[in-house]
């Protein structure tokens, strides 16, 4: 677990909370503001720092929950097998929300959706920002394959390197460069480590967006992988009530590249969907 000073005062925080998680260990969790609830879920290889641009304008007009999932950022490794899902579900539980808006990016857009599929009652809304989903089947692509391998040979510095030609084009010098650059670093050993314990349990939400009963927000940024706007139009073809937003000048990493923008179509949508 990091020890630097940022890091230090991020564990020490006045609205801080480690949450028991199934099979030992705990998540770091921040709770802010007030107003209806929504609950943000960071991606793959990231934490929930993804968040720190938009989380102040959010919490002026809602209750914000925030995590690091399992074995990620400030949150314990993993020594089981654990579920993503069940995790979530802990967090809602543990914080006495029995609705939320969820709002996910990659990774947690699929945690976000799968958990929607499994207990619809608790959600109110979503969001889902650059968001992976389970079942669907990625177009064969000369660089996701060297992502892929980095992670199967746990290659923790190729997979970094990579995750920043990929998934962050915009660069260093764009805005949140730096915070994304140590996120990615930061994370690149851990998730190696966590990810070796994921629950496989075969979900396929693509195969049931048709279920999907709330409104849905599906936004992606105009320098993402172009993958990820393929799967977003899937996405909004597929849910009744999805619409879908494209922010120009962000890559991968919305919330940081362009908060302003961001901040404006959640809240927008919240309000809408309350």
């Amino acid at each position: 677990m990091r020890q630097n000073t940022h890091e230090q005062e991020r564990a020490q925080g006045s609205d801080v909370h480690w949450v028991p998680v199934p099979g030992g260990g705990r998540l770091w969790a921040e709770r802010c503001g007030e107003g209806s609830p929504v609950v943000l879920l960071h991606g793959a290889g990231m934490d929930a720092r993804l968040w720190d641009l938009v989380v102040p304008e959010l919490a002026r007009h809602h209750e914000v929950v925030r995590f690091d999932a399992r074995g990620l950022g400030l949150s314990t490794p993993p020594e089981d097998v654990f579920d993503d899902v069940e995790d979530l579900l802990v967090v809602l539980d543990y914080f006495d929300l029995g609705q939320a808006a969820l709002a996910g990016l990659s990774m947690g857009g699929e945690t976000a959706l799968d958990f929607t599929l499994a207990h619809p009652e608790r959600v109110s809304s979503l969001v889902l920002v650059a968001a992976s989903a389970s079942g669907h089947t990625w177009p064969h692509d000369p660089l996701l394959a060297a992502y892929a391998a980095a992670r199967r040979d746990q290659d923790a510095a190729g997979l970094a390197e990579l995750e920043l030609s990929i998934w962050a084009p915009l660069g260093d010098t764009a805005p949140g460069g730096d915070l994304i650059k140590s996120m990615i670093e930061d994370n690149a050993q851990q998730r190696l480590v966590s990810e070796r314990h994921f629950a496989d349990l075969g979900r396929n939400a693509v195969n049931d967006l048709k279920q999907i009963a709330v409104w849905t927000l599906v936004i992606v940024g105009d320098c993402d992988h172009p993958g990820i706007a393929v799967l977003a139009d899937r996405l909004v073809a597929g849910m009744p009530d999805a619409v879908g937003e494209r922010i120009p000048e962000a890559d991968h990493y919305v919330p940081l590249r362009a908060p302003e923008r961001f901040a404006e179509l959640l809240l927008a949508h919240l309000a809408r969907h309350e």
